[in-house]
């Protein structure tokens, strides 16, 4: 007697639907993603001291200009307020700004870092004087011709602390 065996075919897999779906699938997750930027900011803060003294060391200037609507306040973040220069024919008097920052680095030349502070309706443009103020200015160095001067290269930008209704 003849045995009959029944011939299966080899089951094909069928993977085209799947494909589609990744095809669909992998961009719409890359554009729904969400890539977060850490950002690292160094901060030296004060001793915990009560005497601002030992706090202010002779070569220890934390220099920052505020930029006010009405002035330029210029400070040392442990000191206090170094000048207030108002405003000049209805702008911020930069000049002078530049005049004041060639005399702190005189007294301070190993300080290379500011903080220019700004109020949020502060000017682009009047950030970008006052940095570049900071930054570099001329000098007659005892001669007759002006020279570039390197005063505070590494200028951060942030914002101005609030006032409160006293000052």
């Amino acid at each position: 007697m003849r045995v009959r065996r029944l011939r299966k075919e080899v089951a094909a897999l069928e993977v085209t639907a799947f494909i589609n779906l990744i095809v669909v699938l992998v961009p719409f997750l890359l554009s729904t993603a969400v890539f977060t930027r850490l950002s690292v900011m160094d901060l030296s803060l004060p001793a915990q001291s009560s005497n601002k003294l030992e706090q202010l060391k002779a070569n220890d200037l934390k220099l920052e200009i505020v930029i006010r609507p009405e002035a330029l306040e210029v400070g040392d973040r442990i000191g206090g307020l170094i000048q207030r220069i108002e405003m000049k024919d209805g702008r911020h008097d930069v000049k002078a700004l530049n005049t004041l920052m060639q005399s702190v680095k005189q007294k301070f030349p190993e300080t290379k870092a500011a903080s220019v502070l700004s109020e949020p309706d502060t000017s682009y443009e009047v950030l970008v004087q006052v940095m570049d103020a900071v930054r570099s200015g001329r000098s007659a160095n005892g001669g007759t011709k002006l020279v570039r001067v390197e005063l505070f290269p590494d200028v951060s930008v942030g914002d101005a602390p609030v006032r409160t209704k006293g000052s």
